[in-house]
């Protein structure tokens, strides 16, 4: 769909210019909504559009059940004058009114029935696009979830999971009142063909009104996008357990308060313009429609005093006007909701169909079983997308099988980021990474992440039990007791667990009833624990104990260096106390590889290791 982008005042971004072909255009979408909800459950999709069939077919029928009514009820007036009510042909009238009478209870049970069906079906798609948002999400490369647009683009997805079973709702309604339609237009079109004319062209105006405002509603959601991100932002930076202690140390509930003031006072001023408007012309625009109604009504009316109509076709004919024309203004109107809603299917459509650019090749070759020749760097260089600066410059070296190896550096040297390329997080953009001597592209990549356990800096606290936030690091083996406490014990994870109230069933965090939080250092330990359920061929510890002192963190790197002695293993830390633990420490500088060697080598050559490390020791004496 073509989209042409247009300025507009504010802080906020372009809004997109859509003409009334391309908000048309975006009906092409609806299909394959249908088939996402046809997917969900095909029987109740089915039930649905047979019971809304069902209902749409009543409203003639009992239109037509009541002219009978009605005649009847002047016939028998006529014929037996002041003994109406004691006449035998009673019986007939009281069974129309009862035929009427179950025809109305019947449209109350279907609609009671669509009405939960369409909750039901309503919750089985949300619970799709959400789980295939997760699930599309965990596909993408890390890079994307570091760029504001794709945010933007997740944002605008995210929200169709529960926006968009008001389209369905709408479609399917649309459905329903079409087939109404259909036949009350059959019925009147013998009575008057060009009256019925008369009524359709009288409501287009308030459907190209309804088109345009929708149109417009959708070019202000659009370009908003961003700042509603930050609303949502402020709102639980201003409110939530992470942010908590330093929003009352600091003072900053007034800041976050008018900063979310001021913004959310914008997109109410912009918003409010956008109603009044749309109300004004609605108003305006739907007064054409009265009037096509009741120029047909006065025709009706003069047929009937000139007796070529009874009051029973009065009624009749009246009641089908008003009632052609209230659904035929709301399929016009509908239709203009939904072409426009569908515009918001594209932002879902396009998010799913998002490919990654980090992914297995065809026929990749599978993860060894065992290394027998190591990870060598060749020439590696990289930088983060839309950055000029080169984050890693031509490094070589290689880590060799079984080898403990730690990378040292001043912050931003780039540590984490060789452990990013070396978990095929990204991508080098200049050399290579070789496994076994073959590229590390060619391995499959679920087969690499598998072998593969990180314990990053910025770990995850996840508020679940203590037995699931260690068995994250092997998920398919959660329900393995034995292998969970040993993973525990060897990070010294249990000592922490022993103390919690109901151990290992005990849930972790403050976001649910019966939480518990723990310190900065008991995180550390469930954390690492994930590296030992992992129990994978290389394992990375990146600065996850930053929160221990260094007595617990010697142990912990004392321990994991003798727990791993068959496996590949990299450490990063700023304690060289603990980095001289490894067989070789490389040392990183602005994205170069400075040195490398053990730790009585490189204090020997008096480089920036041996310079560092007596910096840190002297502030020990």
């Amino acid at each position: 769909m073509q989209q042409r982008r247009k300025s507009t005042s504010g802080p906020h971004g372009p809004a997109l210019d859509l003409d009334f072909r391309e908000r048309l255009g975006a009906l092409k979408n609806l299909p394959e909504f249908f088939s996402l909800i046809w997917s969900c459950d095909r029987w109740l999709a089915a039930m649905n559009i047979l019971l809304r069939v069902l209902r749409a077919s009543l409203p003639l029928t009992m239109l037509y059940v009541g002219k009978l009514i009605i005649d009847e009820i002047v016939r028998i007036s006529v014929v037996s004058g002041e003994n109406a009510v004691e006449n035998s042909e009673m019986s007939f009238l009281l069974t129309l009114v009862l035929v009427e009478l179950g025809l109305a209870v019947f449209s109350d049970l279907l609609g009671r029935g669509i009405a939960l069906v369409d909750s039901l079906l309503g919750d089985l798609v949300s619970h799709e696009i959400s789980l295939r948002l997760m699930n599309q999400a965990s596909r993408l490369d890390l890079e994307c979830f570091e760029d504001a647009d794709f945010y933007d683009k997740l944002e605008r997805a995210r929200r169709q999971a529960s926006s968009r079973i008001l389209l369905m709702s709408q479609a399917l309604t649309q459905l329903q009142d079409a087939i109404t339609v259909l036949f009350l237009a059959a019925a009147l079109i013998t009575f008057n063909a060009w009256l019925l004319l008369l009524l359709a062209i009288t409501l287009i105006p308030a459907f190209l009104g309804e088109t345009h405002f929708n149109s417009q509603s959708y070019s202000l959601m659009y370009g908003w996008t961003e700042e509603r991100r930050e609303l949502d932002y402020l709102r639980f930076a201003g409110a939530s357990d992470e942010t908590a202690k330093e929003v009352k140390i600091f003072g900053l509930s007034n800041f976050f308060g008018e900063r979310y003031r001021k913004l959310a006072g914008e997109y109410y001023q912009v918003n409010r313009n956008l109603a009044v408007r749309r109300a004004s012309w609605g108003g305006l625009l739907s007064m054409l429609g009265s009037l096509g109604y009741y120029t047909a009504y006065v025709v009706i009316i003069f047929r009937t005093v000139n007796g070529d109509l009874t009051l029973g076709d009065l009624i009749f004919l009246s009641g089908s006007f008003l009632r052609l024309r209230s659904l035929m203004e709301s399929i016009l109107i509908r239709f203009s909701s939904i072409a426009d809603s569908a515009l918001y299917l594209r932002d879902l459509f396009d998010f799913l169909e998002m490919e990654p650019k980090i992914k297995s090749k065809a026929k990749a070759l599978p993860f060894p079983e065992t290394i027998s020749e190591g990870f060598t760097f060749e020439k590696v260089s990289f930088r983060y997308p839309q950055m000029e600066k080169w984050v890693l410059s031509d490094i070589s070296f290689t880590l060799h099988p079984g080898e403990k190896l730690a990378l040292v550096g001043e912050n931003g040297a780039g540590k984490t980021t060789l452990v990013k390329l070396l978990t095929r997080l990204y991508d080098p953009d200049e050399g290579r990474i070789l496994l076994e001597g073959h590229d590390l592209r060619e391995y499959d990549l679920d087969g690499l992440r598998d072998a593969v356990g990180v314990i990053f800096q910025d770990y995850v606290k996840y508020h679940l039990t203590a037995t699931e936030n260690i068995a994250v690091g092997r998920i398919e083996e959660r329900f393995n007791e034995t292998r969970i406490k040993e993973a525990a014990h060897r990070s010294l994870a249990d000592t922490v667990i022993e103390k919690l109230p109901d151990g290992y069933q005990q849930m972790i965090g403050r976001w649910f009833k019966q939480g518990t939080n723990l310190s900065g250092g008991e995180w550390q330990k469930i954390a690492i624990a994930r590296a030992y359920m992992r129990d994978a061929q290389l394992l990375i510890l990146d600065e996850p104990t930053a929160a221990l002192d260094a007595r617990a963190e010697h142990e912990v790197f004392r321990r994991f260096v003798e727990l791993t002695h068959d496996k590949c293993a990299v450490l990063i830390s700023h304690r060289f106390s603990t980095v001289r633990m490894a067989d070789r420490i490389v040392v990183l500088h602005e994205g170069k590889l400075l040195e490398h060697g053990t730790h009585e080598e490189l204090l020997a050559s008096g480089g920036q290791y041996s310079e560092l490390f007596q910096m840190q020791a002297a502030g020990y004496r």
